[in-house]
């Protein structure tokens, strides 16, 4: 406090009407230091207030104190943007040191690569003359090291423990920090102070292998702590039982773990491995948390197969963590595996064999936990909901994890199989074990009896071809009624008793008769986790059992269509009236898993003319949108799960339903990837982009000359080929261009492409979204107060601010204008927002 009054004492002066500067006593910049920590913003009759309390200010006239209050909050303004450059300054010198690194690895790379051309052209001159031998020990492998040293035998004594650990490690830092790997930077990762991390995957290499280099702002030790929790940030981790710690003579540690991934789809084992961990600090002060698989060649304890998992291989992997200076952490991840792929189906190889797949789903899920838990550590906040982010990210983990105990169905945890109808397109599991059920009943104990003694789960896997994952996900979040059975839907909502329950915060959108209102979303924007509101669902003779809105907990991943490899996940849960961290869940849902590593280069927003192309007839269809790029060669495998909780009588009945259920929302999804298919929409001469239509070709024109009539400026460049070009060029505008209806509620009825990407929705999905759910309270506020000047005046002109998506991200733009668009009898059609220089926060 003293610190603070000396400087505001040696700062501060008050200007007396004569022109001299006089300074502040220690004893009045005391008093007007304790009223600013109180409100930094006092009103003049508090400001009034203060003087009659404090004779010691009754000389300061009120105007002087109104300048020293906006000095100090000037002061204050500028001691906040001097930290955050401090803090910035220290990332970017950190960053620099770590690109440094960087760039001397990868010209020891080169380096190595010059050495080893000349050391293959030399062997390939030799044996043009040398006899051809084709035994095994002659062949050469372009580019690859095969190290098979000979390892002395060992036991699982500590000496022998230790000795695998120390050559662990040996190897992991060459591939963290040396030239083991031949490592290709990951395709669409940009290194930089904003990125997660620098990013990478191996090329020419035993297995797949994916590396990160990164900063995140927590201490080395809470580093470690968070990464060696697998299953908090891993999803695919089942589990990992430390069955032995031993510690080493140097002060490290050593444990021998037994890990169980879940297997994504129904059409591929579960894997599992036995490893040794080694943990140990080095010269420099880096903690370094390294692991292997062991096996018959590294000698040590062995692990017996287990049933219903394959035996996979971790090769020499691990955390390279380094303090940081000015706090924080300098952080190399290194992730090396072989998943046996010969043990899935030849269409699924690709997925066990892709190292973009390892660094999506291990590597910088990794990344992004850490940077995550930093961030809420550094800015402690609770969500609308009530929630800390642990909770939140709490409520996630169940999802996802009750989704993939249900779509493997362990015999360990309950799960045993239904026999089939005759057709084996959709297995049928069921579990009545005590632990499952009373997960279910927990809500319940309020008075309700418990009627459900078993729950079944019906899954099947499809292949799909040409179709982007994280399009058809969002086709099949934003348009549910095209798929869901709302009876289904009920009837999942009385089997868990999840009764109506009131949920604060603001929707984000509406589609179709469902609401979504946004729970969170990570900082890198990957996942969003959204409680969806399914209106007037009542059904039965008592609507006191059944509610008539409906509440699902709904957890959307994957869809960032530019993201390589990314698996797209739609998994959801109806909820109960409490909403507790602790509430019950039967998670159902969808997993998207791309096949094939080709970037697709069509727009995000192919999705737009999804509904009209479902509709295509003797009408034609509605509208029609860009379909351009190379997807041709794209597959894909959807896994469907869903889960029903019934009572034990039932179970036959139970069991027709779900498999009729599932089967329907096969062919629908089918129907829905027909439609996105570029081969299809090609087929239809009408699909051309943008929407052509002799409606939007008019609209387009009545943008245009209303822009100019009240205006007075051409929003478009001028043209001369007419109608057509006027919609082309408004379709491609930068800016983005929306146009709602002047109902007492408007909503949207047209966006051209840079809309849709704002709002991050679709042409025929937008008309579902009303004007006001995407401003925040100020946005609305000003839009209320400007919406009347607006139909009055033509126009008007509104400041930046801030607007929701309809995936919840905010949005920030420079300025926008509204103007009142009018038809040919110059009556008012509709009002069009022009956003300025907008992008995501």
């Amino acid at each position: 406090m003293m610190m603070a009054v000396t400087t505001s004492c040696k700062e501060s002066k008050a200007v007396l009407d004569n022109g001299k500067y006089v300074r502040y006593t220690p004893e009045q910049v005391e008093a007007l230091e304790r009223l600013y920590h109180e409100c930094p913003k006092p009103s003049s009759i508090r400001r009034q207030q203060l003087i009659r309390e404090c004779p010691i200010l009754s000389n300061i006239e009120p105007k002087q104190i109104k300048v020293w209050f906006q000095n100090r909050r000037c002061r204050e303004k500028q001691r906040k943007e001097s930290s955050r450059l401090q803090a910035v300054n220290r990332k970017l010198t950190a960053m620099n040191k770590l690109l440094m690194e960087e760039n001397d690895r990868l010209q020891k790379q080169v380096s190595h690569l010059v050495y080893e051309n000349g050391y293959f052209r030399q062997h390939t001159q030799s044996t043009a003359i040398a006899t051809t031998d084709t035994s095994c020990e002659s062949v050469v492998t372009s580019g690859q090291h095969h190290l098979t040293p000979q390892h002395p035998p060992r036991d699982a004594s500590p000496a022998g423990l230790l000795s695998i650990a120390e050559e662990t490690l040996t190897e992991f830092l060459s591939k963290a920090t040396g030239t083991a790997v031949e490592w290709v930077q990951m395709p669409g990762m940009k290194p930089g102070p904003d990125s997660i991390g620098i990013v990478a995957i191996s090329h020419r290499c035993a297995g797949v292998a994916a590396r990160a280099c990164g900063l995140v702002g927590l201490e080395p030790t809470r580093v470690a702590e968070i990464l060696k929790d697998r299953p908090s940030w891993f999803r695919d981790c089942r589990a990992v039982d430390v069955l032995n710690v031993l510690p080493t003579g140097n002060g490290g540690t050593i444990e021998l773990l037994y890990m169980q991934l879940y297997a994504p789809t129904t059409l591929a084992p579960a894997r599992d491995f036995w490893l040794l961990c080694y943990t140990s600090v080095l010269e420099d002060g880096s903690l370094v948390v390294c692991e292997r698989s062991l096996s018959n060649t590294q000698g040590g304890p062995s692990m017996p197969p287990v049933q219903h998992f394959v035996r996979a291989e971790m090769l020499p992997s691990g955390y390279l963590i380094r303090p940081c200076e000015g706090g924080g952490s300098i952080i190399h991840i290194v992730d090396h595996m072989d998943l046996e792929p010969c043990s899935v189906p030849e269409v699924l190889r690709p997925l066990y064999e892709s190292s973009t797949v390892l660094a999506q789903k291990t590597t910088m899920a990794a990344l992004r936990q850490l940077r995550q838990i930093a961030q809420e550590v550094s800015h402690p906040i609770v969500s609308g909901w009530g929630r800390q982010p642990a909770a939140l990210r709490a409520l996630s983990q169940r999802l996802s994890r009750g989704f993939n105990e249900a779509l493997n169905g362990f015999t360990d945890e309950g799960w045993s199989m239904m026999g089939s109808d005759g057709m084996d397109d959709v297995t049928v599991l069921v579990n009545s074990s005590p632990g499952k059920i009373m997960g279910v009943n927990l809500s319940f104990a309020n008075g309700f009896p418990s009627v459900s003694t078993a729950v079944l789960c019906a899954k099947a896997s499809m292949l799909l071809q040409n179709v982007p994952p994280a399009i058809l996900l969002r086709f099949l979040r934003e348009h549910r009624s095209e798929w869901a059975d709302n009876s289904i839907d009920v009837y999942s909502a009385a089997a868990v008793k999840a009764a109506p329950c009131s949920l604060p915060g603001s929707r984000i959108g509406s589609f179709g008769g469902q609401v979504i209102l946004p729970l969170a979303h990570t900082i890198e924007h990957e996942e969003l986790l959204e409680v969806i509101k399914l209106e007037n669902m009542c059904s039965g003779q008592d609507e006191t059992i059944i509610p008539r809105d409906m509440f699902l907990l709904q957890l959307c991943s994957g869809v960032d269509e530019n993201a390589v490899g990314t698996c797209a996940e739609l998994i959801f849960a109806p909820i109960d009236a409490s909403f507790a961290d602790d509430a019950p869940l039967l998670p159902s849902g969808f997993r998207i898993i791309p096949l094939d590593s080709v970037v697709d280069a069509a727009s995000p927003n192919r999705t737009l003319d999804l509904a009209s192309a479902l509709e295509v007839g003797p009408t034609g269809n509605r509208a029609s949108g860009d379909y351009s790029g190379n997807c041709a060669s794209m597959r894909s495998v959807m896994t469907i799960a869903f889960q029903f909780a019934f009572e034990s009588h039932l179970q036959e009945n139970v069991a027709t339903m779900a498999r009729q259920y599932v089967r329907s929302i096969i062919s629908s999804v089918q129907r829905v990837a027909l439609a996105l298919s570029p081969s299809h929409l090609s087929s239809h001469g009408g699909l051309r982009p943008p929407p052509g239509t002799p409606e939007a070709h008019t609209l387009a024109r009545w943008i245009c000359h209303s822009y100019r009539c009240y205006l007075g400026a051409e929003l478009l460049k001028p043209s001369g080929e007419g109608s057509e070009s006027i919609l082309k060029t408004l379709w491609h505008h930068s800016d983005a261009i929306v146009c709602c209806s002047l109902k007492a509620l408007p909503v949207f009825t047209f966006a051209n492409q840079a809309g849709l990407d704002m709002l991050e929705t679709t042409l025929v999905a937008v008309q579902d979204i009303t004007l006001e759910k995407i401003f925040d309270d100020h946005g609305r506020k000003t839009l209320c107060s400007e919406f009347p000047q607006i139909m009055q005046q033509g126009f008007a002109c509104l400041q930046g601010g801030i607007c929701l998506s309809s995936m919840g991200r905010p949005v920030s733009y420079e300025r926008a204008v509204a103007w009142k668009v009018l038809n040919e009898e110059e009556n008012a059609h509709c009002v069009c927002f022009l956003f300025i220089n907008w992008s995501f926060v």
